[in-house]
C-alpha cells in the first residue's frame, strides 16, 4: 500500500542497475550457506533497505515489488516482532539478498550508524509570558514600567517541561502525546538539540554513550528535528528539492563502488515511490502564495527530505497535520518502515492518531502541562490509567483516551474512584513517580546504559562519519560534502530558483529598462560645455541612486527563505554561510543584465564621453556598487529579527547613503559631527570614481563669460572669466579634472584606489553576512501566551492562576459557571433554528488550465441538508471537498458550474449570502481586537438596524457563553504563539458566523484541522448542539475519530475526481454506512476499527493506495443512490409547491448589506483606530523614522549659510527630506494590506460592509499619527537649519511639510497598495513611480534643461510643487553672500576698477562685485538674493498658494484613484458561468 507498484521502465537509472542486482541475486543462489547464517535478524532488514538505497532495479519480481511486499508486513509490526519476521518464499528470497548485503558490508568495512536516546531529568525554561497585557501606545510611553519590565525579564522564567525521563532504543518509535501547550514539541526540540529559542535547559541527554553537547558538535547530522510547518523554496520542483537534499548527503563510501549519480538516482526513485510523489516530480513545491503541489504532497516532500539526510535519530513533530486519515496512516507506516529497516530511533508527536497509527509505535509518553505522567510500552499505557481509576468510552481510540485523561472536561473516573484519582498535573506526576512502570523505566535506562558502556558507539560514529565524508572535508566537520561541493550545489540551486520565478526577473528587467530610458532621455544629449556640469553630476548621481534602491529587495528575499535556511542548517546540509556566497553568485547574471541595460541606455542617450575605456569603467563601478549594496542590505536582513525592523534599518541606511554620497553635500562642506559617515559609505567611493572618470581629460567650452553681453563685444578673453567652478582667468574653457577637484574634491588618481575600497566593502559585508547566517537562530520565547486588554478582570484572574500554580490544571471561574449551566435551559439555541432545506442537484464544475485544457473538479454531485442535521463532507486529499463547499456557498469566481443549487426547491436569491455562515479553514481575524470586540463588530454590521444595539450585544454575550469563551473574551486575537491558541481561534471563527444568526445554513471547512482530540471534540460537540437546535450544518472534516464521526447525522463521501462514493445516513455506531460498504464487497470493519478510517481505506484513499473497485460506479448502481436521488427530487418538488411568501425578515435579508453606509463607516473606522492604538510597534517605527530623519537632515544641513553652496544645500535639504516618504509609504502599505486580505478573504463574501469603508477608514486612521509625527519632524528639521523663523515662512513650511505632505503620501501609498495583488508588486510599482517623481521634480535636472518631450512630466510630478513651496519658504528674500570659492575671478582692463568695468554686466544679469574698487582679481558673485538663485530652478515664491491648491488636486486624485482602481481591479466579479439543468 505504501509503495507504488511500478516505476517507469525506461528509466536510465533502472537500466544501469539491472545487471548489478541480477548478478547479486545469482551469486546468492549459488552461495553455500552455513547454518549460522540461516537466522534473519534486524540487521538483515536494515541491510535490505540499504541495498535498495544503493541500487535501482525494476524487473518482474524485482526489488521494488519486493519492498512493496515487505513494507505491507513490516508497517504492521513493531520492533518487538521483527526478530521473528518470516518472508514468503514465493514472494522473493529476501534472506539470501540480505545475507549477501551484510557480508558485502563487512567485506567493504562499511559501518551503519545506530544509537538510542536516553534522556533523564529534562527541564526546559522559557520566558514567563503565559498571561500579560496587550501593548498599546500609552503603555509604550510608560517608560518607567518598560524599564522595570526589562530589568525583570531575565529572572522572569517559566518552566515549560519538568523532569522528563525516557529511553528510545535503536529500531524503536516513541509516540509523544499531550494537549497543545503540554510541551510535546519542546521535548522533541530539546532531544534533537534544537533548543536555542529557550532561555535555559537542564537535562541529561545521551545518544547511547555520546553526551548531547558532543553529539551536536561532531555528529549533529545524525539527529534531525522535522518541524510541524513545511518550509521549502516554493519555486523549486519536487525533484529539485529532493535531489538537492540527497546530493548534500551522498556518502563517499558506497557498496560495490556505485557512482554518486547512481546513488542519487536510486534514492530519489525510492523516496518518490514510497511517498507517492512520482506524478509531481516536475511540479513546483509551492507555498501559501505560490501555486504548487497540494498541502499533503508538500508534507510528504518534507518527510522525504528529512529521510534523505541519512540521520539515525529522528524527531517528527505532528507530521500528519491536516491530512486525511488514510494518508496519515501511510505516513506513520512509512516512518515505521524506515525505523525498522535502518534502525532509526524515532520520537513522534501526533494530535489525532487513530488506533492503527498508534499500533505502529513501540512506546508512548504522555505529557500534562509540562509534567510527564507516563512512559512505557504502548500495550500497557491504557492499562496504567485504567488502574489509576479512569474509564474509556466505547469506540474511543487509545490516543483519545490517553490525551483525554489530561483534560478535566473529558476524563471520566470509574464508579467509586471519583475522589481517589489524580486531578492536577502534579498529582498525576506523583502517581507516575510512585508507580512500578516508572521503576521499570529507570531500570531499563540503567540496564541500557550498562549495555552501551560496553559498545564502542562513538568509535562507530567516528568511523562511519569518516567513511561518509567527501574528499578534502575536515574530519571534525558536521557536514558530509566539502565546501567546494556546497558552493557548487547551492549555486546551481540559486540558478534554479531564479529560473523558477521568471516573473521576478522580468519585472526587474522591465523596471530597469523603463527607468533607464526615462533617465537617459531626461538628460538627453548633454552639451559638451560648462552648462552641463551640474546636469552631468546629477545624471551620475541618479545612475548610482538607482543601484542603491534596487538591491533593497534582498531584504525581502531573505525573509522569504529564512526558515528554509534554519531548517537545512539543522539538517547539516551545508554551511549557512555558503548560501550567502552562492546566492551572490547566482544573482550575478541578473545584476550584470541590469547593469548592462542601465549603462548602455543612460550612457549613450545622455552623451557621456564616448570612449570605450570610460564606458567600461562606468559599467564596472555601477556593477560593483550593486554587489556591495546587495551584500549590505542582505546583512541587515540576516541580523534583524523581523522584516519590519529590517526594512526600517534599511530605510534609514538608505537615507544616510544618499545624503553622504558626495553629490548632495560635498565633503568639504560637511559638518564634523557627520563627516565620518562619508568615509564609511561605499557609494561615496563609487560616485567619486564615475565623476572623476567622466570629467578626466575633458576640456569643456565655457557657456557664460564674465563680463559679456551688450557692451562687451570686443573685450579680450584676458579680461574675462568663465562662470564655472574650476575656471581660470583668461580661459574660455574649463578642464574637467579641475571642476571635479574643486567642486567635489575628487581626483582621478583615486579611481583604482576606490575600486579596491569597494571590493573591501564587498568582502566585509559578505563576511558579515556569512557570520550572521552561521549564527542565525530562532528568537527566544516561552510558548503560547494570552494578551489581555488592560483593565479587564479576566486578565487579572488568568495572571493570578499562572503566577500561583501554572500547572494546577484549574479552570477559570467563568468556565466553571459555564460547566454548571451547560446542561441547563439558561442558554438555548432556539434563535438559530432553521426552517429551510438546502439542496443541490447534478453539480459539475470545470476549470480551464494551460490554454484550452478542461479539468473537471466536481462530477454530478447531488445532496441536501435538512434543518437539524449535521452533515460531514469527507474524502481523501484532492477529492474536491473544499471545492464543493465553495461552489455550494457561491465562493468560486472562475470556471463553469452546471447543475442546480436550491433552497426549498427554488433558485438562490440575493438573500443567500446573508442567510448563511461560512467558517473558513484559515482563522483570519484582526490581531489587535479582543474576542468580544470581534464578535461585537460582526453582530453590529451583519444584523439589521431593526435589531436594537442592546439585543445585538446580549446575543454576543450568549454566544460567548455557548462557545465557552468567557475566560478569554477580553484577550486580543494576536498572532499564533502570542495570542489565542488554535482552538480558541477556531471558536472565534465559528462565533463570528453565529452572531450573524444565519437562518439557512452554516458551512465549515475543516474546523478540526490541526487540533488535538479534546479541542476537536469540543468543536464537534458544539456543532452537534447547534444541529440539535435546528441549524443546518455541512462541514468538511479530516482524521475524525470514531467518537467524533458518530456525532454526525449524514455523510457525503467523495473520491478523487470529485465523484460521489456515498451520500446518506451514518447511523448509530456508524452501522448504516458500514453496512453499505460491507454489502457492496468491502471487507468487514472490526469492532475496534475507526469507521472513518475504514471507509477511506476501502475506497483507496491515500497517497499510494490503489483499489480495483470503482466505488463511484457501485454507488450509482446502488439502491441507496436511487433512494437518496428520489428523496432529493421529492424535497425539490415539495419546496416548489410551497407558496413563496417573503416575510419582513426575508425582505430584509435580500438587501446587500444589513446596515446603512454611515453605520458601516462608523464601526469600521472605530475598529481601524483600535488597530492602530494597539499596535505601538507600527506607530513607534513611524515616529522613529520621522524623528531620526528630522534630526539627521537638520544636523546635516545645520545652520544653512547664505553662500552659493549654502543655497544649493537648502535645495537639496528640501529634496531629500521629501524622500523620507519612501520608507514611510512602505510602512503604510505593509500595515494596510493585512486589513485588505482579511476583508477579501472573509468579510467581503459575507457582505459585512462595503469595501470603500475599509479604504476610507484606513486613510483617516493614518492621518492623526502622521500629523503628529510630521510636526515633530518639522521641529527637528526646520529650527536646526536656522533660517527665517517668522510666522509667514515657518508657518507655511509647517503647513506644507507637516500637514499637506502627509496627506499626499498617505493617499498615494494607499492608492498603489490597494489595487495591486500583493505587497511586493506594490513596492515595485511605487518604487518606479517614486523614481519618476523625484527625477522630474526639477532639482537633479533643472526645468530649463529638461527635454521638451518630458516637460509635461515636470508639471505632473507632485513633488515639483512641494519642492517649489518648501524651497521658496527657505530662500525667499535671503541676501546672498558668497564665500571665496563661489566667486568668479576676472581682471579688468588696465586703468579701470572692477565696478567700472563690470557695472553694465551686473545691471543686466544681476549679482554683485565683492571688491568694486579693486583694479585686479575682481570677485563676482552670480546671485544677490535667494530669489535669483531659485529662478534657475523655475521657483517663484509668489506661486506658493497656487502650489498649495495644485497639491490638493493631487490628494483628491489619489483618493479618487484609490477607490476607482480598487473597484476595477479588486472587487470580485462573477467570472464563472452557471448552467442550470
Amino acid at each position: 500500500m505504501l509503495v507504488a507498484n511500478k516505476i517507469s521502465d525506461d528509466s536510465s537509472t533502472i537500466n544501469s542497475f539491472h545487471g548489478k542486482v541480477s548478478d547479486l541475486i545469482l551469486d546468492n543462489r549459488n552461495d553455500q550457506i552455513s547454518s549460522d547464517q540461516d537466522l534473519v535478524d534486524d540487521e538483515d532488514q536494515r541491510g535490505e533497505i540499504m541495498r535498495i538505497l544503493t541500487s535501482n532495479v525494476h524487473q518482474e519480481g524485482g526489488v521494488f515489488d519486493q519492498i512493496q511486499s515487505l513494507s505491507k508486513t513490516l508497517s504492521q509490526r513493531t520492533n518487538l516482532t521483527t526478530n521473528t519476521f518470516n518472508i514468503d518464499i514465493n514472494d522473493f528470497d529476501l534472506q539470501k539478498i540480505l545475507r549477501k548485503f551484510v557480508r558485502m558490508s563487512d567485506v567493504e568495512d562499511i559501518h551503519i550508524k545506530k544509537a538510542g536516546i536516553i534522556f533523564k531529568n529534562v527541564n526546559v525554561y522559557g520566558q514567563n509570558e503565559a498571561s500579560s497585557f496587550s501593548p498599546d501606545i500609552l503603555s509604550f510611553l510608560n517608560i518607567y514600567q518598560n524599564i522595570k519590565t526589562l530589568k525583570n525579564a531575565k529572572n522572569n522564567q517559566k518552566q515549560i517541561i519538568k523532569n522528563i525521563n525516557g529511553i528510545v532504543k535503536p529500531g524503536e518509535m516513541c509516540l509523544v502525546l499531550g494537549k497543545p501547550g503540554s510541551g510535546c514539541s519542546t521535548l522533541l526540540k530539546t532531544v534533537a538539540g534544537e533548543a536555542s529559542q529557550y532561555s535555559a535547559i537542564d537535562a541529561d541527554i545521551k545518544y547511547d554513550t555520546i553526551p548531547q553537547d558532543q553529539m551536536m558538535k561532531y555528529f549533529k547530522a545524525d539527529v534531525i528535528y522535522n518541524p510541524e510547518n513545511d518550509a521549502h523554496f516554493p519555486h523549486l520542483t519536487v525533484e529539485q528539492t529532493l535531489r538537492f537534499a540527497i546530493t548534500c548527503k551522498v556518502p563517499k563510501l558506497r557498496i560495490k563502488g556505485y557512482t554518486r549519480d547512481q546513488y542519487i538516482n536510486a534514492l530519489m526513485d525510492i523516496l518518490t515511490t514510497v511517498f507517492g510523489l512520482n506524478h509531481v516530480r516536475n511540479t513546483k513545491v509551492g507555498d501559501d502564495f505560490v501555486r504548487g503541489v497540494s498541502g499533503g504532497e508538500r508534507k510528504r516532500v518534507s518527510i522525504a527530505e528529512a529521510l534523505a539526510s541519512r540521520a539515525c535519530i529522528y524527531c517528527w513533530d505532528n507530521a500528519t497535520r491536516g491530512l486525511d486519515s488514510s494518508t496519515a496512516l501511510e505516513y506513520a507506516q512509512a516512518i515505521r518502515i524506515a525505523t525498522n529497516f535502518l534502525k532509526h530511533s524515532s520520537l513522534v508527536t501526533l494530535y489525532q492518531a487513530g488506533e492503527r497509527i498508534y499500533e505502529t509505535f513501540d512506546k508512548v509518553t504522555i505529557l500534562y502541562d509540562g509534567y510527564q505522567i507516563y512512559f512505557g510500552p504502548i500495550e500497557q499505557a491504557k492499562r496504567f490509567f485504567e488502574n489509576m481509576g479512569y474509564a474509556s468510552l466505547p469506540r474511543q481510540s487509545t490516543t483519545e483516551f490517553l490525551t483525554g485523561v489530561t483534560d478535566s472536561e473529558e476524563r471520566i473516573a470509574k464508579p467509586g474512584f471519583e475522589n481517589k484519582v489524580p486531578r492536577t498535573a502534579q498529582e498525576f506526576e506523583d502517581y507516575w513517580l510512585k508507580s512500578q512502570d516508572y521503576q521499570n523505566l529507570i531500570t531499563e535506562i540503567n540496564e541500557y546504559e550498562q549495555e552501551c558502556a560496553l559498545s564502542p558507539t562513538q568509535q562507530l560514529f567516528d568511523e562511519s562519519t569518516k567513511q561518509a565524508k567527501m574528499k578534502f572535508q575536515r574530519h571534525k566537520s558536521k557536514y558530509t560534502i566539502n565546501l567546494l561541493e556546497q558552493f557548487k550545489l547551492l549555486t546551481i540551486r540559486g540558478f534554479q530558483r531564479v529560473l523558477g520565478d521568471p516573473y521576478y526577473t522580468v519585472i526587474q528587467i522591465f523596471s530597469m529598462t523603463v527607468e533607464s530610458l526615462v533617465i537617459g532621455s531626461m538628460f538627453y544629449n548633454l552639451p559638451n560645455n560648462t552648462d552641463s556640469f551640474f546636469s552631468r553630476g546629477g545624471l551620475l548621481f541618479f545612475a548610482t541612486f538607482l543601484f542603491t534602491f534596487t538591491p533593497m529587495v534582498s531584504v525581502i528575499n531573505f525573509f522569504q527563505i529564512r526558515f528554509v535556511l534554519l531548517k537545512q542548517k539543522a539538517y547539516t546540509f551545508y554551511h549557512p554561510g555558503a548560501e550567502a556566497i552562492a546566492s551572490t553568485l547566482a544573482d550575478i547574471p541578473l545584476r550584470l543584465t541590469l547593469t548592462v541595460i542601465l549603462s548602455l541606455i543612460v550612457y549613450f542617450l545622455s552623451n557621456l564621453e564616448r570612449k570605450a575605456g570610460k564606458f567600461f569603467i562606468f559599467f564596472l563601478f555601477l556593477f560593483v556598487t550593486y554587489c556591495v549594496l546587495y551584500s549590505l542590505f542582505l546583512a541587515f536582513g540576516v541580523y534583524c529579527a523581523n522584516i519590519s525592523t529590517a526594512k526600517s534599518v534599511t530605510g534609514l541606511a538608505l537615507v544616510v547613503i544618499l545624503v553622504y554620497t558626495g553629490y548632495v553635500i560635498q565633503r568639504p562642506a560637511m559638518h564634523w559631527h557627520f563627516k565620518w559617515l562619508s568615509y564609511i559609505n561605499p557609494v561615496t567611493y563609487s560616485f567619486e570614481a564615475v565623476v572623476a572618470n567622466e570629467f578626466h581629460g575633458r576640456r569643456m567650452d565655457c557657456s557664460t563669460l564674465v563680463p559679456s553681453g551688450p557692451g562687451y563685444e570686443g573685450v579680450s578673453i584676458i579680461n574675462q572669466a568663465c562662470v564655472a567652478v574650476g575656471s581660470n582667468i583668461g580661459e574660455n574653457y574649463v578642464l574637467g579634472d579641475d571642476y571635479a577637484s574643486l567642486s567635489y574634491g575628487y581626483e582621478y588618481s583615486h579611481l583604482w584606489r576606490n575600486f579596491g575600497i569597494l571590493i573591501g566593502f564587498w568582502v566585509f559585508f559578505l563576511v558579515l553576512t556569512i557570520h550572521g547566517m552561521e549564527i542565525l537562530k530562532l528568537p527566544k520565547g516561552g510558548g503560547e501566551r494570552l494578551l489581555f486588554k488592560k483593565g479587564t478582570t479576566e486578565s487579572a484572574i488568568a495572571s493570578k492562576i499562572v503566577k500561583d500554580d501554572i500547572e494546577s490544571g484549574e479552570r477559570l471561574p467563568s468556565d466553571k459557571i459555564i460547566e454548571k449551566n451547560e446542561s441547563s435551559d439558561d442558554i438555548t439555541f432556539n434563535d438559530l433554528k432553521g426552517r429551510d432545506t438546502f439542496m443541490w442537484k447534478n453539480i459539475d464544475y470545470e476549470i480551464t488550465v494551460k490554454g484550452d485544457k478542461k479539468v473537471k473538479l466536481l462530477d454530478n454531485i447531488f445532496g441536501y441538508v435538512k434543518p437539524g442535521t449535521l452533515t460531514a463532507l469527507m474524502g481523501e486529499s484532492g477529492a474536491g471537498k473544499t471545492t464543493l463547499l465553495n461552489v455550494l456557498s457561491e465562493r468560486v469566481n472562475v470556471g463553469v458550474v452546471s447543475g442546480d443549487i436550491l433552497v426549498n426547491g427554488k433558485d438562490l436569491d440575493s438573500s443567500f449570502k446573508r442567510s448563511t455562515g461560512y467558517v473558513q479553514q484559515q482563522d483570519l481575524h484582526i490581531a489587535e481586537l479582543t474576542v468580544r470586540e470581534s464578535l461585537q463588530f460582526a453582530a453590529r454590521l451583519r444584523r439589521p438596524t431593526s435589531v436594537s444595539e442592546e439585543e445585538k450585544m446580549d446575543y454576543v454575550e450568549k454566544i460567548i457563553d455557548v462557545l465557552q469563551m468567557r475566560s478569554f473574551a477580553n484577550a486580543v486575537v494576536g498572532k499564533v504563539g502570542s495570542g489565542l491558541n488554535v482552538e480558541q481561534r477556531k471558536k472565534l471563527s465559528i462565533g463570528v458566523e453565529l452572531v450573524a444568526k444565519p437562518s439557512l445554513l452554516l458551512f465549515l471547512d475543516e474546523p478540526t484541522s490541526g487540533l488535538d482530540f479534546q479541542s476537536a471534540w469540543a468543536i464537534v460537540k458544539l456543532l452537534r448542539r447547534l444541529a440539535d437546535a435546528g441549524q443546518c450544518i455541512i462541514c468538511t472534516i479530516h482524521q475524525p475519530s470514531a467518537t467524533l464521526f458518530e456525532q454526525f447525522d449524514r455523510l457525503l463521501l467523495l473520491k478523487k475526481g470529485g465523484q460521489t462514493v456515498y451520500f446518506g445516513d451514518i447511523g448509530s455506531s456508524s452501522n448504516v454506512v458500514l453496512n453499505y460498504f460491507e454489502k457492496n464487497g468491502a471487507r468487514r470493519c472490526s469492532d475496534a476499527e475507526n469507521p472513518a478510517e475504514y471507509i477511506l481505506d476501502v475506497i483507496g484513499a491515500g497517497a499510494t493506495s490503489v483499489v480495483n473497485e470503482d466505488w463511484n460506479e457501485k454507488w450509482i448502481n446502488s439502491t441507496e443512490f436511487v433512494e437518496e436521488n428520489n428523496q432529493t427530487d421529492l424535497l425539490i418538488r415539495q419546496g416548489q409547491s410551497m407558496t413563496n411568501t417573503d416575510d419582513a425578515e426575508k425582505i430584509e435579508l435580500k438587501k446587500t448589506f444589513a446596515t446603512p453606509y454611515s453605520t458601516q463607516l462608523k464601526h469600521v473606522l472605530v475598529r481601524t483606530f483600535r488597530q492602530f492604538y494597539r499596535d505601538p510597534t507600527y506607530v513607534v517605527a513611524k515616529f522613529s523614522l520621522l524623528i531620526f530623519g528630522g534630526l539627521f537632515f537638520g544636523w546635516t544641513f545645520f545652520n544653512l549659510k547664505t553662500s552659493f553652496s549654502g543655497l544649493q544645500n537648502a535645495v537639496f535639504c528640501v529634496f531629500l527630506s521629501i524622500g523620507i516618504s519612501f520608507p514611510l509609504i512602505g510602512q503604510i502599505q505593509e500595515r494596510a494590506i493585512d486589513a485588505r486580505e482579511l476583508f477579501e478573504a472573509r468579510e467581503s463574501s459575507s457582505n459585512t460592509y462595503h469595501w470603500s469603508t475599509l479604504l476610507i477608514s484606513q486613510l483617516i486612521a493614518e492621518i492623526p499619527y502622521s500629523l503628529v509625527g510630521s510636526a515633530i519632524f518639522f521641529c527637528c528639521l526646520y529650527f536646526t537649519l536656522k533660517v527665517n523663523n517668522s510666522p509667514e515662512f515657518a508657518g507655511y513650511y509647517y503647513l506644507m511639510v507637516a500637514v499637506i505632505f502627509p496627506l499626499f503620501y498617505i493617499s498615494f501609498g494607499l492608492w498603489i497598495v490597494y489595487f495591486l495583488p500583493d505587497l511586493a508588486s506594490a513596492e515595485a510599482i511605487y518604487g518606479l513611480l517614486f523614481t519618476f517623481m523625484f527625477a522630474f521634480a526639477g532639482i537633479v535636472q533643472p526645468y530649463r534643461y529638461i527635454p521638451t518631450f518630458w516637460k509635461f512630466m515636470y508639471r505632473v510630478s507632485p513633488l515639483t510643487y512641494f519642492v517649489q513651496s518648501l524651497t521658496g519658504a527657505l530662500l525667499h528674500g535671503v541676501e546672498v553672500r558668497c564665500v571665496p570659492k563661489d566667486y568668479t575671478i576676472f581682471n579688468p582692463p588696465e586703468g579701470q576698477t572692477c565696478i567700472e568695468y563690470s557695472d553694465t554686466f551686473v545691471d543686466n544679469f544681476g549679482g554683485y562685485i565683492a571688491n568694486p574698487n579693486d583694479t585686479e582679481n575682481c570677485e563676482y558673485c552670480v546671485y544677490t538674493t535667494g530669489d535669483q538663485f531659485m529662478a534657475n530652478f523655475n521657483i517663484e515664491w509668489s506661486d506658493r498658494w497656487r502650489n498649495f491648491g495644485l497639491i490638493w488636486v493631487f490628494i483628491v486624485f489619489n483618493v479618487f484613484a484609490m477607490l476607482v482602481f480598487y473597484r476595477i481591479f479588486r472587487v470580485k466579479k462573477s467570472l464563472f458561468k452557471r448552467k442550470h439543468t
